[in-house]
Order: C-alpha cells, then sequence, then structure tokens
C-alpha cells in the first residue's frame, strides 16, 4: 500500500484538469463549428434550430388550418403570397435603412414581431385578418429561409468565420435549420394526437400550434439578447451597396427566377398537392416532409467538400438540375410510392445549393456590403416567391393540379443554366 507521502507524490504527476469531467458544452460547439469560426455565433445556431423546428410545422399546417376555418385553395395560395410578399418588403426596408441601427437591436425586433405573429394567427378566424397578420408577421410557407432573419443572421455569420472556413460554416447554418424543420414536420402530427387524447376540437389544436410558434418567437428574442455588441464582433460599420452593386443585381435577377419557381411548390402548397392528389393524411405528410428534411439537411455537409473540389457555381448548379428533374417526374406519377420516391430523391440534392449561395454572395462582395447584399438578394427572391403560391392555389382549385410542379422545375433548370454561364467564371470562389 502507498504512504501518504507517495500518494501525495503521485497526484502531484497528475495535470489538475485529470481530475475533472470534460466540458462536453465546448465539445459540442467543436461539433458544431468549422475549425475558424467564433463561437459568439452559438446563438446564431440556437436560434436558427427554434425557427426550423416552427416553420417545419407551420408549413404543413398552414393549409390545413385554412381549410378548416373554411377557406379553400385560393385563399390559401393568397395568404401563402402575402407572408412572402411581406418578409420581401421588410428585408428591402432591411437593406435599405437597416445600417442605420445595430444588427442585434434589428434581430431582437424580428423575433419580437415573430411572437406576435404566432400569437395573432391562433386569435383571428376571417381571412382578410388573416392576410394581414401573414403579410405583417413572419410565417414561412417554403422550406427553405425567406424570413427578416436571413440577411441578419448571415451578416453575423460571414464576419464571424475566415474564407476557408465561410462554406463550411453556412452548411452547419443551414442543416442546423433543415434538421429542426424535419421535427418540425413531424410535430405537425401533434393537433390530431391531442385530439385523440384530449378530446378537444381539432381547431382548437391547430390554433395552440400557432401559440406554440408564439413563444418559440420569444425564446429566440432571448437567445439575441445573448449576442455582443456589433461593434465588438466587427468594427467596420456596414453600408449600403457600392462597388459590389452590379454582380448583387445580377444575381438577384437570377436568384428571383428560382424563387418564382420555388414559390410553385413551397411546402404548403406541396402538402396540399398530396392531400387532394393522394389522399395523405396529415400524419403522413409530416412523415414525409421529415423525411425529406432529414435528407436535405444530410445533402448538406456535403456542400463544402463539393465546392472545394468543383466550386460553389458547380455545385449550386449541378446538384440543381437532377432535383428539378425529380419533381417534373413526380408531377406525372400516378403512384404515391412513386411520387414519393421521386420527392424524396428530390430533396436529397435540392438543399446542396444553400450554403454554397450563401458563402458566394459574401465572398463577392465587399466586407462593409454583405448585409447589404444578403438583403437585396433576398428581396428579389421572396417578391417572386410571393406571386407563383397566388397562381399555385388557383391551378390546384382548377384541378390543374400537376402544373405547378412541372412549370416550378421547368423555370429551375432554366434558372440553373443561366446562373452557371453567367457566373462560371467565378468557380474557384
Amino acid at each position: 500500500m502507498m504512504t501518504q507521502q507517495q500518494a501525495l507524490n503521485f497526484s502531484t504527476t497528475i495535470p489538475a484538469h485529470a481530475f475533472h469531467k470534460p466540458d462536453v458544452g465546448i465539445s459540442l460547439i467543436h461539433l458544431l463549428l468549422p475549425k475558424g469560426s467564433d463561437h459568439d455565433v452559438v446563438p446564431i445556431f440556437a436560434a436558427r434550430a427554434l425557427r426550423g423546428f416552427a416553420d417545419g410545422f407551420v408549413a404543413v399546417l398552414l393549409p390545413v388550418y385554412l381549410l378548416a376555418l373554411g377557406l379553400g385553395g385560393v385563399e390559401v395560395g393568397a395568404i401563402a403570397t402575402a407572408t412572402l410578399l411581406g418578409s420581401a418588403l421588410a428585408t428591402l426596408a432591411l437593406g435599405a435603412w437597416g445600417h442605420r441601427w445595430s444588427g442585434r437591436a434589428l434581430l431582437l425586433g424580428a423575433a419580437a414581431l415573430m411572437a406576435v405573429t404566432g400569437l395573432g394567427f391562433s386569435a383571428v378566424s376571417s381571412f382578410w385578418p388573416l392576410l394581414v397578420v401573414a403579410f405583417v408577421g413572419t410565417l414561412n410557407p417554403s422550406s427553405g429561409d425567406v424570413s427578416l432573419f436571413l440577411p441578419l443572421e448571415h451578416a453575423r455569420l460571414a464576419v464571424a468565420s475566415d474564407a476557408p472556413a465561410r462554406t463550411a460554416l453556412f452548411a452547419r447554418y443551414a442543416l442546423t435549420g433543415a434538421l429542426c424543420a424535419a421535427l418540425g414536420a413531424l410535430a405537425s402530427g401533434l393537433p390530431d394526437r391531442v385530439v385523440a387524447l384530449s378530446g378537444i376540437q381539432r381547431l382548437d389544436a391547430l390554433r395552440g400550434m400557432f401559440v406554440l410558434y408564439g413563444l418559440i418567437g420569444i425564446l429566440i428574442g432571448v437567445l439575441y439578447r445573448k449576442l455582443p455588441a456589433d461593434d465588438a464582433v466587427d468594427p467596420a460599420r456596414p453600408a449600403a451597396l457600392g462597388p459590389s452593386r452590379a454582380v448583387v443585381v445580377k444575381l438577384a435577377a437570377l436568384f428571383s427566377v428560382d424563387s418564382f419557381a420555388g414559390g410553385m411548390v413551397v411546402n404548403s402548397l406541396l402538402a396540399l398537392w398530396l392531400f387532394q392528389r393522394f389522399g395523405l393524411s396529415l400524419a403522413a405528410a409530416g412523415a414525409f416532409f421529415f423525411g425529406s428534411g432529414l435528407l436535405g439537411a444530410t445533402s448538406q455537409l456535403a456542400a463544402p467538400n463539393l465546392a472545394k473540389r468543383i466550386g460553389l457555381v458547380n455545385t449550386m448548379v449541378f446538384t440543381h438540375i437532377p432535383a428539378s428533374l425529380c419533381l417534373i417526374a413526380a408531377a406525372f406519377s400516378t403512384d404515391v410510392r412513386w411520387a414519393l420516391g421521386l420527392l424524396l430523391a428530390r430533396a436529397l440534392v435540392s438543399s446542396m445549393d444553400v450554403p454554397a449561395r450563401s458563402a458566394f454572395v459574401m465572398s463577392v462582395v465587399q466586407p462593409h456590403e454583405r448585409s447589404a447584399a444578403a438583403s437585396f438578394t433576398a428581396v428579389p427572391r421572396s417578391l417572386a416567391a410571393a406571386v407563383s403560391p397566388l397562381l399555385a392555389g388557383w391551378l390546384f382549385q382548377s384541378g390543374w393540379t400537376a402544373t405547378p410542379l412541372v412549370i416550378c422545375g421547368v423555370l429551375k433548370i432554366a434558372y440553373d443554366l443561366a446562373l452557371w454561364r453567367a457566373f462560371r467564371l467565378f468557380k474557384h470562389v
């Protein structure tokens, strides 16, 4: 046995930190963030996760809730259009005048607006009040992030990493949102389970999900309060577009075509198509969007490595075209298994352009113009996407159920070819 002195001598040879448990939080942060990234963006990732979850269940439940209120396909499309149009105008105002305020203050304001949106949407039942709340608020009927939060968070991420780590950081940011959106889609079956267990009215259970959306907005505000002041993150004051204006305008025009096409099959309308075309149940639709969300999220992990090999532009284009072909094929499928299989195949590659696009925009503009560039490329996307859901809703109600999917696929292929032709020389970025 050791003497007391031997034990003392033995203990001094062991580092002090060996007696402590590893810091699990720091380990998780290292897994979440790529090397060369600032840990100050962790609240941004947490907020993106919460927003993804909320957007995931809202996108599936929005048409169900509106139909339960007695509205039709045209009204569903109109409200989807109002949400996207309102987001576009808010983002346009952010790009034009947002540099007058701190990014942290604007993020807190967006979180407060999200809270008001959820509570307001749960409190009204008539079409016109719902339309107003949808226009002013932050509801997102699509699978992507088209909200006021996007340019503000992108600007924070851009200054939180060096150039080699930027694509990986955006990929993990997009992955976080996509994974949580998939979980949110799975949670869209919760109202039916609540009805079965408690016997409350289905409409009240659906309203409760919008209350949850508002509460999530409050939690996001708490996270944003943890962000450091803007001057501590980036001493260069954000400015309006200047030298980068020409390239931003060209990108904005091309992105608008892509977004108009995507607006034809935002998740809310794709869910409506599945309900009408195949009589899919709410639980089955939630499971499908959960699966497609997981596939889309997983594929984004491959985007940074693929971009290093073939470039950001080629990554955006050559993963998008197969996804569009799968969507067109699904439109003509008469078997629900084939249709869902093709849509899942589309989900596997359709989101790989998301981190590449974000990193590309941040790479081709001046650092002090990043916030404005993020806003001005997001605005045309939101405006274009705001028009098409109304058209798609009218086509669904008129019996042309396959047409929106075909239009989306054809336009996206045209966008991809135009983008490659215009920016192929930037493939090394």
